[in-house]
């Protein structure tokens, strides 16, 4: 299994289902992948169509499977509402490396109700020690006086 850094870019979300009635809802997602959890900044007031521009940086371990977004609605004096998830599998992103931002499935109770753009990008563990070592590029160490 892959080791290394996720590098998540949460960008924007389109067409959500609007949870508050009398106003723009207020969004944020919490994003999971295996234990680790992080969330972002609330899109005051953004309602159905927020644009947050986040990076998330997550260290992937032996069996990470997928990325859990979960987006929910700010409320001041109720619990938040959940306005929908989506799960993206990482195996493509460990193949690829690069997956540019693509738009995602938003569902709540097997229903769509809109779409989060994201952008993922992996580093293998050790990717930055690639290249050639030290003693087969010459140099200094390959040469002598005599």
């Amino acid at each position: 299994m892959p080791q290394g850094t996720l590098e998540v870019v949460l960008v924007s979300a389109i067409g959500l289902e609007n949870t508050d009635f009398l106003a723009n809802m207020d969004p944020y997602v919490i994003l999971t992948c295996q234990s680790q959890e992080k969330k972002s900044k609330v899109a005051s007031g953004q309602g159905s169509s927020p644009k947050w521009n986040e990076t998330f940086l997550f260290t992937v371990s032996s069996g990470a499977k997928e990325l859990n977004i979960r987006i929910l609605d700010k409320d001041d004096f109720t619990a938040d509402d959940v306005v929908g998830e989506a799960n993206i599998p990482l195996a493509p992103v460990f193949d690829q490396e690069d997956v540019p931002p693509t738009t995602y499935n938003v569902v709540k109770d097997d229903q769509y109700c809109g779409g989060i753009r994201i952008g993922l990008k992996f580093t293998h563990q050790g990717a930055r020690d690639r290249g050639f070592p030290e003693e087969e590029l010459g140099g200094w160490r390959s040469s002598s006086r005599d």
